[in-house]
């Protein structure tokens, strides 16, 4: 059943969806300034606000993306071992279950077959990955660390701060793509930054304007029924 927006707020939040193409248009730091200082009304435990945002554009985003493709890609074809990158902490689980396992697996797996991407395809799955790292072409990319003393409510007031900015930009015109996949070369990106020792990168974004003339831009997710998630109780 297609969800219908009642209202302005409804509607951005219905209408955001990963997007893993964008155009060439830039966005203005004016933009951005203005859509992470209305998000940084996110609430964090006692107002504790421990985020901090690295925007990055142009030569400084190009780095990052050249250091860390010529890393994946010496991975790919043999040159690097995979364990010498490892995330600053767990993202993902290092072991899958039902029903966690099959949601990933339909994800992925319908991404790539909007893309006419076939399972045996590895080139192909590796070039789409890539992609990640290009900031999918994005304009604009962001990264939130915070500082590595501090416990998992940090993350949670980061992915609140996320939240905020995917649907401010969407309200705005733009859309996003919150990436953990950076996290696993932290080590490459955080030098780039300029972050700080005590620092641990948690998340990157790209933000920019969606290429609706890419197929990729189709696949949106779907939500599991409210009943296999909610229970009431009295």
């Amino acid at each position: 059943m297609e969800l219908q927006p009642q209202n302005a707020a409804e509607k951005v939040i219905l209408e955001r969806h990963s997007v893993r193409a964008f155009t060439a248009q830039d966005v203005s730091e004016e933009c951005v300034r203005d859509i992470l200082t209305k998000a940084a009304r996110a609430p964090s435990g006692t107002n504790t606000q421990p985020w901090k945002v690295y925007v990055v554009k142009g030569k400084i985003k190009q780095k990052i993306t050249d250091q860390v493709v010529a890393s994946v890609e010496a991975i790919f074809h043999g040159e690097l071992a995979k364990v010498q990158f490892k995330p600053a902490y767990l993202y993902y689980s290092e072991q899958w279950f039902d029903p966690y396992l099959r949601r990933r697996r339909e994800n992925g797996w319908g991404l790539y077959n909007i893309l006419g991407i076939t399972k045996d395809n590895k080139l192909a799955i590796h070039k789409q990955q890539l992609r990640n790292y290009e900031f999918f072409n994005a304009p604009v990319g962001l990264f939130f660390t915070t500082h590595k003393a501090l416990e998992a409510g940090a993350k949670m007031a980061i992915a609140m701060l996320m939240q905020n900015i995917m649907l401010l930009a969407k309200a705005q015109g733009l859309d996003t793509c919150p990436q953990a996949s950076w996290n696993d070369y932290h080590e490459l990106i955080m030098p780039i930054l300029g972050a700080d020792d005590n620092e641990i990168l948690i998340c990157g974004m790209s933000l920019g304007f969606a290429d609706k003339t890419e197929k990729v831009n189709q696949y949106v997710t779907t939500r599991e029924p409210l009943d296999e998630f909610v229970r009431f109780l009295e």
